[in-house]
């Protein structure tokens, strides 16, 4: 039955744009897990660039002279040069980045299984359908977030170019955009993206289907209700592809340089998912939107 035109001037926002709501809801609560987390993430994108930077520099010789080992010691050493909010560097890409690949992911993710597959009235949803909606997902929201993602990637790798001395070719994110577009067109805005939406979707199976998984099944299967608790266990240009980079990674710098950064990676992995699903949870409440 039609709501008339009176009525629906009075509903909330959450409901009369229900999708462009939970699109600025989850670009709200990514918001505040990058900001909570990206001290990892830089020191991460450090320990991996500062290889590649000693490679170009000095060759063999590299190993011996990378500025930081490890990830504190690294971290510590950004705080002592540069100053303790230089760990926030390049934040605003990264931001602008989640608020397009969280919002595509979630409205995509909610949208299969509501419409698409159609979850069931008993909230039973099968393991299969959640694992595909997951890999879709993370497929359309790194998609539409590529052209974010490839600014955030050039904008660290201003932080390589410092290392090795070399004059820094972008003023901010939006210099960035407008020369990369001017430069390769529309097209170089999507450069990378395959090797991007394959990582997306894996990611995102993991993710989404995990959280969406355990989180229904703690509702319906036990005394758990659908609040704070249940959702915090729920959660618990240098290269010419993707293969030529790997290549060029073993050859200059060994096999275990592709797993360079994976402990700040790794420990930041878990509390950017705890903070993004915990607040996208709590902030749905507070908008009057059901939960996820």
């Amino acid at each position: 039955m039609s709501v008339p035109e009176d009525e629906k001037r009075l509903l909330p926002l959450a409901q009369k744009w229900p999708r462009a709501s939970k699109f600025l809801l989850s670009g709200c609560a990514a918001t505040v897990a990058e900001l909570a987390t990206f001290p990892l993430d830089l020191t991460k994108t450090r320990l991996q660039m500062q290889g590649e930077a000693a490679l170009a520099r000095l060759g063999d010789s590299a190993r011996e002279s990378a500025p930081y080992r490890g990830m504190v010691r690294t971290a510590l050493g950004i705080i002592q040069e540069e100053g303790f909010l230089k760990l926030w560097q390049g934040v605003t890409p990264a931001i602008y980045r989640h608020v397009v690949y969280s919002g595509g992911r979630m409205v995509t993710y909610e949208h299969l299984r509501e419409v698409v597959f159609g979850k069931s009235e008993d909230k039973h949803y099968p393991l299969w359908k959640s694992v595909i909606g997951g890999m879709m997902a993370g497929v359309i929201g790194q998609f539409l977030a590529n052209p974010t993602d490839l600014i955030k990637v050039q904008m660290q790798m201003e932080g390589k170019r410092k290392l090795e001395g070399k004059p820094l070719r972008f003023r901010g994110v939006h210099h960035a955009f407008a020369k990369i577009l001017a430069e390769g067109g529309i097209r170089g805005l999507w450069a990378g993206w395959v090797p991007n939406i394959q990582r997306a979707a894996l990611v995102n199976m993991g993710d989404l289907t995990t959280y969406d998984t355990v989180k229904h099944y703690l509702v319906l299967n036990t005394s758990l209700e659908d609040n704070i608790m249940t959702h915090g266990l729920s959660r618990g240009l240098l290269y010419k592809s993707s293969t030529d980079c790997l290549i060029q990674a073993v050859q200059g710098e060994g096999f275990m340089s592709l797993y360079k950064g994976f402990l700040p990676s790794w420990l930041r992995m878990t509390p950017w998912s705890l903070v993004f699903w915990l607040t996208y949870e709590k902030i749905r409440e507070m908008s009057g939107v059901s939960p996820f």
